[in-house]
């Protein structure tokens, strides 16, 4: 049956999901034309190298689901949509979970990790893996935003030779210009929000154990998540109700009312002078239709926490990576056994692995340990004290949100970044709920602000978000380039 759909890549997943349902389409259809997109934009064309593989088993993969569609109806809400992960997300498909790295290259997990099971049982397809900041952003502290050995440079479609952010780079490219209407990134701070707000789309970064971090190549057990990235709120929210634990996403506040003041008697903070995190005047827009939503602005507020939480975080990442990493390669059968050995392959391979900079987090992480005191005083000075200081402002003020920029516009892509203090931070280590959502181009490009909420009120968070979006708009989609 030939597609009733003129362009499947133009659906959003709630639409395809549903347009597959009805008959107009089926997942056949959907997987191939998103496979045809990614050779055209991705493999060709402007070469956006989002995407690190394609799946082979995806197009048989699709015709079992469209068989069981037209024998017992529907596997789940994703039935038949193409999803794409990032590569640091252990897969049983015949796909690399390499984290981007040469050293991995050829390291195939024997099964899914918990959120890749949970896609399936969806009725989710994987039709790739995505591009990366190479280990997530963890290999030095002066990496190229987007760009791994394996996958090169990913490029933002907004501006070719503007960064991607990272480390969720190819997840949020990838979503942007329509490879696939879902993507997972992972987070351990900013990497699903900051790739989100520079590439135009929706991110969310969800409260600490919403979703199993089990099966995904670790930075820190503390604060690491996988997370969803789509063009649109209902989307981004499809796809975390599908990748959550069972009975994780809670409401703790009543929801939102309805009418032209959705957000009647919300109190919402505005968060200013945090760090490097700027408030741009066009953003300031934002918070005018939160007040127009009906909500109650209190403007400014802040957050009282010592500055030492930023060397505290630092410390945290490298001795949990350092026994992570290791208790990862263990448990995986990988040519690398250890950090020690990767340590040494990056040195012996350092032409094709280290280009452009080295591997000074890894070096440091080498003597990480759990048992050491210096872990616990790192971890109550960094995780300890934001969790108190957001638990403050928000009895204070008695907030149900905090407002926040996520960053953007992206800058060009770079040898070396300085380092900035994000507010994805704030969320990060309080392990507390964010999503960024795009709000405006400066100059062609992608800003966002970022909505926090209360521990397990995702689902509250997202009919805020959704609000917000309806107020904002559509949202430019990127021009630059046959896109």
């Amino acid at each position: 049956m030939a597609s009733l759909v003129s362009d499947i890549t133009q659906l959003g997943a709630v639409e395809l999901a549903q347009a597959i349902r009805d008959g107009h389409c089926t997942a056949v259809e959907a997987v191939r034309a998103h496979l045809d997109r990614i050779h055209a934009l991705d493999h060709a064309g402007p070469r956006l190298n989002a995407v690190l593989e394609t799946n082979p088993d995806a197009l048989a993969s699709a015709a079992g689901l469209d068989a069981r569609l037209a024998r017992t109806g529907p596997l789940g809400p994703l039935h038949g949509v193409p999803v794409l992960i990032k590569a640091n997300i252990d897969t049983a498909e015949p796909m690399a979970t390499s984290a981007g790295s040469r050293a991995l290259a050829n390291h195939r997990a024997q099964r899914d990790a918990p959120v890749i099971r949970r896609l399936r049982a969806a009725g989710a397809v994987l039709i790739g893996t995505t591009n990366l900041s190479e280990w997530a952003n963890f290999r030095s502290a002066r990496s190229i935003d987007g760009w791994s050995s394996l996958g090169g440079q990913t490029r933002n479609p907004y501006r070719l030779d503007h960064s991607p952010s990272g480390s969720s780079s190819g997840s949020a490219v990838a979503v942007a210009v329509r490879l696939a209407p879902l993507a997972v990134g992972t987070e351990t701070d900013g990497s699903i929000i900051s790739p989100a707000s520079v590439n135009g789309v929706v991110g969310i970064k969800p409260t600490s154990g919403v979703v199993d971090a089990h099966g995904i190549i670790p930075i820190a057990a503390s604060l690491d998540s996988a997370g969803p990235l789509a063009r649109t709120v209902r989307d981004a929210g499809a796809l975390l109700a599908a990748m959550a634990r069972p009975t994780a996403l809670l409401v703790s506040d009543p929801p939102l009312g309805n009418g032209s003041q959705p957000m009647r008697h919300v109190r919402i903070g505005v968060l200013r002078g945090f760090g490097d995190a700027d408030w741009p005047e066009e953003l300031e827009t934002a918070v005018a239709a939160l007040r127009e939503l009906g909500a109650d602005v209190v403007d400014p507020v802040t957050i009282a926490v010592d500055d030492g939480w930023r060397d505290a975080e630092r410390q945290l990442l490298l001795h949990e990576f350092n026994v992570g990493l290791n208790r990862y390669l263990r448990q995986h059968q990988t040519d690398i056994a250890n950090l020690a050995e990767l340590i040494a392959y990056n040195e012996s391979h350092a032409a094709e692995a280290m280009p452009a900079f080295g591997q000074d987090l890894f070096e440091a992480a080498a003597t990480g340990s759990l048992e050491r005191r210096a872990y616990a005083a790192a971890r109550e000075s960094s995780i300890g004290a934001m969790r108190r200081a957001l638990a403050d402002v928000f009895a204070a003020h008695a907030l149900r949100l905090l407002l926040v920029p996520a960053g953007g516009p992206a800058h060009k892509i770079e040898h070396v970044e300085a380092p900035t203090v994000s507010s994805s931070s704030i969320a990060a280590l309080s392990g507390y709920p964010s999503l960024a959502l795009p709000w405006t181009l400066i100059d062609g490009l992608p800003v966002a602000v970022a909505l926090v909420g209360k521990p397990f009120t995702e689902v509250d968070l997202l009919a805020t978000a959704a609000a917000c979006e309806t107020a904002r708009g559509p949202f430019p989609p990127p021009t630059r380039g046959p896109l």
